[in-house]
């Protein structure tokens, strides 16, 4: 198929936007498709978004935008009854461009990236077109729509939202899992609420909820969400004609003015498919995985889906990189998907227990948290999205002296090594660039340090495909935050991924071994002498 082949993008959501702004900034092509007839700016449906992710929509022009537009949070407070347990600060790694959490309506967030997908030209966006079958070759995916035009690409990407069966099921793909029994109502409300607006409240069993659970967040604009758990058998419509609606929404804010902007309810899942490459499709977003939205994990794990595809897609189709560099879109995000399950899945079953022991553990942990604070960690209000770590990924050289210790207490991120998201810090690169994210997601990295021979590493990445750029540490870093959030020593090179992942640390290496590392991050067979330079 010729290189001017666009991707197709199925659904314009969030993480099928950001595939198409990334792929953009590659200079691949895409088509945008949507089986709706325009925008549908409703409720605030997904409001969290993760500083990480900011940092990926700050690649395509988005990050600060959002971010302005929204309200930050950095304290997440939980409650049992009318008692505080405990409050969690989320804390700093690195000296990051962005606040742990910004608030602000999906709706608004698509807007925004909305404008950006128009002013980009490689982009090509298109309303009202349903996708309803996929044939792929050896050569290309051609898209079937529901008017019987076809469309043919090199690639396609579907995040077309999880009622998409007519698009996996002809994939072979499964979507196991299984739903929750409780419902969820979510209100969004306008109101005066000055000491909560810079943090998030979870309430377990409040009385004005008994039994239950409230959730309350804040948003831009004197806007709040509050969701409440409710029985299976709840009427949204029979308590707003009732007035216990109204009853329901004082109980939280007290006797004061308000606007009821939204109301809807949800019954969550917990599912995710089986592949998430078939062939030249890859499954992203809500279409590859459902989970409960305690912990915001849901739109956040889908956009870094997308960067994980596009920077893939891209590479191979420059011939950076050999097809087989796509399997790893499956076996890294996946692997996301099944950690995130497990979180959220924890998290409901502490919210919603489903046996008597999972009910017994909830009752005496809680009981036991309002005055052991060792208990306090087994309290699950939901664990705060954050990035998954690679730390075992086929593309990730493994460190002997910089080994993963596991998943880090909630609020923290691991220390820097092989497989985890880079820490952020100013920099000043050659470019300009003042931001080292940024300057990572320009194409592979790789930062040495000052006992570290130029020539090995410029040997090294001599023979790489694709942008590859190495620079000292000492260059970049005079005010030596890097250095600090890295921990880096004077003897190690840093191979950072497109996507800011760090590949691997390497100490005191020779040519040979950088070469070995970067031709394993992008899915190359090593080179000859890789096992003898390994041996050293």
């Amino acid at each position: 198929m010729s290189s001017s082949a666009p991707v197709l993008v199925l659904g314009a959501g969030p993480v099928g936007q950001t595939t198409a702004l990334l792929l953009a900034r590659w200079g691949v092509p895409t088509i945008l498709l949507d089986r709706r007839p325009r925008r549908d700016a409703v409720g605030s449906r997904a409001i969290c978004q993760q500083r990480d992710v900011l940092d990926i929509w700050e690649a395509v022009g988005a990050g600060h935008r959002i971010a302005d537009e929204g309200v930050t949070w950095t304290t997440a407070r939980t409650f049992h009854g009318d008692r505080e347990l405990f409050s969690v600060e989320l804390a700093d790694h690195g000296v990051p461009a962005f606040p742990p959490f910004v608030n602000i309506s999906q709706s608004r967030t698509e807007e925004i990236l909305d404008e950006l997908v128009a002013a980009q030209p490689l982009v090509d966006l298109r309303w009202d077109r349903h996708a309803t079958h996929l044939h792929q070759d050896g050569d290309g995916v051609t898209v079937v729509l529901g008017d019987g035009h076809r469309l043919r690409g090199s690639h396609v990407v579907v995040c077309a939202g999880p009622r998409c069966d007519e698009l996996r099921a002809p994939l072979g793909v499964s979507f196991d899992g299984h739903s929750f029994d409780d419902r969820f109502l979510i209100c969004d409300i306008r109101t005066d609420l000055p000491d909560r607006v810079h943090e998030r409240r979870f309430y377990f069993d409040p009385v004005w909820n008994p039994g239950r659970q409230v959730l309350i967040h804040p948003c831009p604009d004197s806007r709040f969400r509050i969701d409440w758990q409710v029985p299976a058998d709840y009427d949204l419509d029979d308590e707003a004609v009732s007035g216990a609606l109204d009853d329901r929404i004082r109980a939280v804010i007290g006797d004061r003015p308000y606007e009821l902007l939204w109301s809807s309810v949800y019954r969550f899942h917990s599912r995710v498919v089986d592949r998430m490459r078939v062939g030249r499709v890859l499954v992203a977003g809500d279409a590859a995985h459902l989970m409960s939205p305690f912990g915001a994990r849901g739109l956040n794990s889908g956009v870094a889906d997308a960067e994980n595809a596009a920077w893939k897609i891209a590479y191979v189709r420059h011939g950076w990189a050999p097809d087989a560099l796509l399997d790893s879109y499956h076996a890294e995000r996946h692997a996301a998907a099944l950690e995130n399950l497990a979180v959220t899945t924890a998290t409901m079953n502490f919210l919603v227990p489903r046996d008597d022991a999972q009910a017994r553990h909830r009752a005496d942990t809680l009981a036991a948290a309002a005055d052991d604070p060792a208990s306090r960690a087994f309290v699950d209000s939901g664990r705060l999205a954050e990035p998954f770590w690679y730390v075992d990924s086929a593309l990730t050289t493994p460190a002997a002296h910089r080994p993963f210790a596991g998943r880090p207490p909630r609020g923290q991120a691991p220390a820097a090594g092989p497989g985890v998201l880079v820490p952020d810090a100013p920099v000043v690169a050659p470019d300009g660039r003042r931001r080292l994210r940024l300057l990572a997601r320009d194409g592979f990295l790789l930062l040495s340090g000052h006992q570290v021979g130029p020539a090995a590493v410029r040997d090294g990445a001599a023979g790489i495909p694709g942008p590859v750029r190495s620079l000292a540490l000492a260059d970049i870093d005079a005010e030596g935050a890097l250095t600090a959030a890295l921990a880096a020593r004077p003897d190690e090179v840093w191979i950072v991924r497109p996507d800011a992942h760090v590949a691997g640390v390497l100490v005191d290496p020779v040519a040979p071994e950088i070469a070995a590392a970067l031709h394993r991050a992008v899915g190359h067979p090593a080179p000859a002498d890789r096992d003898d330079a390994l041996r050293r």
